[in-house]
């Protein structure tokens, strides 16, 4: 047996394990070598780091380091940098990681963030609710209606497809839809068709999950994203 291929608690081989603790250990000194660089530029490599040690399960470190460059990134109106960091958060399983997810979404539907991240974050609210949540199928019809706003030409299809997708599996296990007929149905039922009405929506079941856990105050973003 190669000793070097033993799987650890964590579901690391050894190999990997070391492999992951070199590239720490670079990253790291790429960012102090950065002490004196533009904020968003060590919030960036700061998030490299936080996903490092989530991998290697130091997760209540990368739960502070990824908080830093959240609060980085929202101070610079890092949109997508900051939606990132409520990713990592969220993958660090911390006690306010699901207040995170929540917060990212938000900002993610909110602001104009990669359709791709975006998605993302949106699959994290399926994964996170019931079969048979109302949450799920709001989360899962902003997917598309965010592909459609915001995808280019070259990837509308692709991510078009994976929200497609999305809502079809997410009706099947809500109410157990297999067909065009009955996912049309199933959409008016819930009316998830109108923008209008399933936004404001998803914002309420965000207030659920975040609680009062906001880190930033929502009207003052938007009123400085409308200047």
């Amino acid at each position: 047996m190669n000793d070097s291929n033993i799987k650890i608690e964590d579901g690391l081989s050894e190999a990997e394990r070391i492999a992951l603790q070199k590239h720490l250990a670079q990253k790291l000194l790429d960012l102090e070598a950065l002490e004196n660089a533009l904020p968003m530029a060590r919030a960036r490599m700061q998030l490299d780091v936080a996903e490092i040690l989530n991998n290697l399960e130091r997760r209540v470190e990368g739960w502070d380091i990824a908080r830093i460059a959240f609060n980085t990134a929202l101070q610079n109106d890092a949109w997508q940098d900051a939606v990132e960091a409520c990713n990592v958060l969220y993958q660090a399983e911390q006690v306010e990681s699901i207040a995170a997810l929540g917060m990212g979404v938000w900002l993610s539907v909110s602001f104009p963030v990669d359709p791709e991240l975006t998605l993302a974050m949106l699959l994290h609210i399926v994964d996170e609710t019931p079969d048979n949540s109302d949450g799920a199928a709001l989360a899962a019809v902003t997917a598309r209606y965010v592909v459609d706003l915001r995808a280019d030409d070259d990837n509308h299809e692709s991510q078009g497809f994976l929200a497609n997708n999305l809502i079809a599996m997410v009706a099947a296990r809500h109410s157990n839809v297999h067909d065009q007929v009955a996912l049309n149905k199933w959409l008016d039922r819930l009316e998830l068709r109108d923008p209008q009405v399933f936004l404001p929506r998803l914002s309420q079941v965000l207030d659920v999950i975040v609680g009062e856990s906001w880190w930033f105050d929502r009207d003052a973003l938007r009123n400085k994203f409308d200047e």
